[in-house]
């Protein structure tokens, strides 16, 4: 028998780490640098950018938030609209109750740095056997930020040096949902969930509109993958049962 030797090491676990967040490197630094053209479009300094990217960190909230500086939005339409924008976010928390349980003092930081594509890879990235896992879902986390502050800096800095037209600039994070809803639909078997979840959102969409689509359609979605989980698990015991 080959026993591996755990590395509790922080450099061996960012070693194993990076390979599996190229992907979502090459689409944040894009997104980010069209959130950094954004806010440099509104006149501020490429370092606010920075920092909102680090103390923030919401992705597409970020992209929201470039309209809230406007005098004329009220504090109530900020919460609200953060809100329904990030509200996934919930549900996304329930399903890493478990794996968040081996990240100790740094359980904080992931559940601040939790985002869309993050999320993605614990998911589909399995922990190398002689790695430690709760520096290795760290180590994905800490990545996927530096990604975004980097592009969000290199953007507003490049949107305050060359000015130009940034109209239709924000499209570029809607098109990277797209990018991981095709990306996990040819690499999971099981496709109920994301089957689940389009039929959700259109159906909610028809009904409640486009400003108020997101939160029914969520609440759908979730009572409907928890009540199949239930069914799976019940048939996986009567099977078990059967079979002693």
């Amino acid at each position: 028998m080959i026993i591996l030797e755990k590395k509790n090491t922080y450099k061996a676990a960012y070693k194993a780490a990076f390979p599996h967040t190229l992907p979502v490197m090459t689409g944040y630094l894009f997104i980010g640098i069209a959130f950094g053209v954004m806010f440099a479009d509104k006149g501020y300094n490429f370092l606010w950018a920075g920092l909102m990217s680090l103390l923030v960190y919401a992705g597409s909230g970020q992209y929201l938030a470039v309209n809230f500086f406007d005098p004329s939005v009220s504090l109530f339409q900020v919460v609200f609209l953060t809100f329904m924008v990030n509200v996934r976010h919930i549900f996304y928390g329930l399903s890493l109750l478990d794996k968040f349980k081996v990240s100790g003092k740094k359980k904080p930081y992931m559940i601040f740095s939790l985002t869309d594509e993050t999320y993605s890879l614990y998911f589909l990235t399995k922990t190398p056997p002689d790695v430690d896992e709760g520096k290795f879902l760290f180590a994905l986390a800490t990545l996927d930020q530096s990604y975004w502050i980097i592009g969000s800096i290199i953007g507003a800095v490049a949107g305050t040096l060359i000015p130009f037209d940034s109209t239709g600039i924000d499209f570029a994070m809607t098109a990277l949902f797209i990018v991981i809803f095709v990306e996990q639909w040819f690499e999971k078997k099981n496709r109920f969930p994301a089957v689940v979840g389009v039929l959700a959102s259109i159906v909610s969409l028809l009904v409640f509109g486009k400003e108020s689509f997101i939160l029914p359609a969520m609440i759908v979605i979730m009572i409907v993958l928890l009540s199949s989980h239930r069914i799976e698990e019940k048939k996986k015991a009567e099977e078990v049962k059967d079979n002693e």
